[in-house]
């Protein structure tokens, strides 16, 4: 040992060594939540992504990180859980080590900021959590210093090794740890940085119902789908509860169709007869002479040789006398 310093320990070495910790610590009755990665990357989703590469961005820990991340690869990391503000880990390096990290709570104006920008754009805690969402939103929940993700300022940590350094590699494997950890569990970033995630979605759902100005608003509550369920037509977001049509009759009208015009003749009540006027007295010998009438004179028209007849009858009688 020099300085203090123990030997360097290699890495299946320290594989082994870790393993025979965690035995100790289950035989005990205690659990442990390795941080196992599949592959060579540490992140694959946007939440654990994001967080590696907030982490990367700031200076104050790029020359620790490095050495990290091959702590974290070669399952260094044998136990870590998050809590409301809090990670706390076991790391395994020439001993066991405790790396206890704080995390401070989003500012109430600033996560209400960021809840007001992202209005209307998420629909539902899956797309929330599934990050799927638009490149804006994304850019806004990653904005250095107003978005999500904390800064070098909001983090404090120990670590129980020798090390004297402001991050040492096992503190910096726990930080690579908790953005493998987010792959699985999104919903812990916001439990860390002490926030209701579901704000988001409220806040979406509440300015949708109030005329909403982002890409999603309008959008849920005039699904076809609802529309066709309850049969009504649904209003913009400009338009009153009182505008609420009937969908059937704004098709009729709007439509015109051969069928809905069936449907109308059909549902129309039937028209009223008219009575003929009463017929008066002494018009139906009349009317039987009439058509006596008539009825000769087409007789007539069919067979003329029977006008013709009596004409000569009349005439011989006429020479008789």
């Amino acid at each position: 040992m020099f300085y203090g310093w123990k030997p360097y320990v290699p890495v299946a070495e320290r594989r082994r060594q870790a393993e025979r910790e965690a035995a100790k610590i289950r035989k005990k009755g205690g659990s442990l939540t390795p941080v196992v990665l599949t592959g060579n990357a540490i992140a694959r989703t946007f939440w654990g992504k994001a967080w590696c590469e907030n982490l990367e961005r700031y200076s104050d820990y790029s020359n620790r990180l490095p050495r990290g991340r091959t702590y974290v690869r070669n399952g260094s990391v044998i136990d870590l859980s998050i809590e409301a503000g809090e990670v706390k880990a076991l790391v395994s390096g020439s001993s066991i080590y405790k790396v206890n990290a704080k995390i401070a709570a989003l500012a109430p104006a600033r996560w209400k900021t960021l809840c007001s920008d992202c209005a209307g754009a998420i629909d539902s805690l899956v797309e929330l959590l599934q990050a799927r969402f638009s490149q804006g939103v994304m850019e806004r929940m990653c904005r250095q210093q107003t978005g999500l993700f904390p800064s070098p300022k909001e983090i404090s940590f120990t670590c129980s090794c020798p090390d004297w350094a402001s991050m040492c590699k096992h503190v910096a494997a726990v930080f690579y740890g908790i953005g493998a950890r987010l792959d699985q569990k999104p919903e812990l970033l916001f439990e860390l940085r002490k926030v209701d995630h579901t704000a988001l979605i409220a806040t979406a759902g509440a300015d949708l119902t109030l005329g909403g100005k982002g890409p999603a608003a309008g959008r849920v509550l005039a699904d076809p789908g609802l529309a066709e369920i309850f049969g009504i037509e649904f209003a913009g977001p400009a338009q009153g509860a009182a505008s609420l049509k009937p969908k059937r009759r704004a098709q009729e009208i709007s439509e015109g169709s051969v069928q809905d015009k069936a449907k109308r003749k059909r549902v129309a009540p039937p028209r009223a007869r008219r009575t003929p006027p009463a017929k008066k007295r002494g018009s139906s010998t009349a009317g039987k002479k009439s058509k006596g009438v008539v009825a000769g004179r087409s007789g007539g028209a069919g067979a003329g040789h029977k006008d013709t007849q009596p004409k000569r009858t009349r005439v011989s009688k006429i020479v008789d006398r």
